[in-house]
């Protein structure tokens, strides 16, 4: 277990762009040095900002995995990590919400109920994730890696200058992956290609006009489209993320592994739902929570409450934006090569979806209009 499994990568580099080079000798220097100083900074950059989540998974993960199992979870898990001091980031998710603690009891009880099927054989996720590329138009676009090592279901990132997807085979689930594939590629990897053609596509420009973040929105938006095609799509996963959160706040790693009990029997499962709860802490026997995965289900039920006043493709169109700025925006973006999935065309059909998440968890507009006036 504790050895590093390989990944594998789906798709290969598009053909190379011509590129022009001047003829000059001079130019030609000049070309090839500011393209050198360009890749150096780019490499620094690279270097200096390591992907959060990857910062956040201990060293020692298995090994404190182990020795909680062993102690038949009473162990506090002591973890480490390569970064040497992540309180600058973490002081941005040290306080947990507790705004929607009563919907989340009201969907929670759905969990027991649900099933995503058989874990899928890698030849049937490669084919899967190629449909579903072709549905959105970017096969060759993405790099996809299959991967045993992840907290989250899947997750996607720059990697060397390329937009890459890393899919958990263990979350690669029969009736989970197409939702998946909507929440990374659908919702995020759409939208990051949109906000690169916009006159904010840069976080000075983001500053200079303003914006909000595009959390909670990205996340929110990104949720719904996890279960919009399912017949029953409850909201127990974005619940039980924010339920945990809430409770990992004033409980230690063992306290809260028995506490959410109630709802997940599976200690496998309860171990992934803690970890991503305490990320960030060395010693786990002291109360503290890693608060992000809250961003979730708050994001679904702001847009829930907002749904019917907002343009949803537009708000893919205009990119990494949140739903507040959206027609403030308008007027000064760029539409003609923005690009929509596929289940968002039919607008009619969209709303009718969303209004079925919402009656499906027994949320109901007067209460969301209660909640977020």
């Amino acid at each position: 277990m504790g050895i590093r499994k390989k990944s594998w990568t789906l798709f290969s580099l598009k053909q190379p762009r011509e590129v022009s080079v001047p003829k000059d000798t001079t130019s030609i220097f000049h070309f090839i040095f500011f393209l050198w100083i360009f890749l150096l900074l780019l490499l620094l950059l690279l270097l200096a900002r390591p992907c959060l989540l990857v910062a956040l998974r201990p060293t020692n993960l298995q090994q404190e995995r182990e020795r909680f199992f062993q102690s038949e979870f009473t162990y506090e898990p002591q973890f480490e990590y390569e970064e040497a001091e992540l309180s600058t980031v973490l002081d941005k998710y040290r306080e947990a919400s507790d705004l929607f603690l009563q919907q989340v009891t009201e969907i929670l009880p759905y969990f027991n109920f649900m099933t995503g099927g058989n874990v899928l054989p890698k030849s049937q996720v490669w084919a899967a994730v190629r449909k579903y590329l072709q549905k959105e138009g970017c096969v060759g676009e993405v790099v996809v890696r299959l991967s045993d090592e992840l907290l989250s279901q899947a997750v996607m990132v720059v990697e060397n200058c390329r937009p890459t997807l890393t899919i958990n085979l263990s979350g690669a689930r029969q009736h989970w992956l197409e939702g998946m594939l909507r929440h990374e590629i659908g919702t995020h990897y759409l939208r990051g290609v949109n906000n690169s053609l916009q006159p904010w596509a840069s976080s000075e420009r983001r500053k200079a006009l303003g914006l909000k973040g595009a959390n909670p929105t990205e996340e929110g938006l990104a949720s719904l489209h996890s279960v919009l095609l399912r017949k029953q799509p409850h909201l127990w996963r974005a619940a039980l993320l924010y339920y945990t959160v809430h409770h990992a706040a004033a409980m230690s790693f063992s306290q809260l592994f028995h506490h959410i009990r109630r709802f997940v029997h599976s200690p496998d499962v309860r171990w992934e739902y803690c970890l991503r709860a305490k990320r960030g802490q060395t010693d786990t026997s002291r109360p503290g929570c890693f608060s992000k995965d809250q961003v979730y289900l708050d994001g679904i039920l702001r847009i829930l409450r907002h749904r019917r006043a907002i343009d949803f493709q537009l708000l893919t169109a205009l990119g990494k934006v949140s739903f507040e700025d959206m027609e403030r925006l308008r007027p000064l973006a760029t539409l003609s090569r923005t690009r929509i999935p596929h289940f968002m065309m039919d607008t009619d059909r969209y709303q009718a979806q969303l209004n079925h998440i919402l009656a499906s968890n027994e949320l109901s507009d007067a209460e969301l209009q209660r909640l977020l006036p």
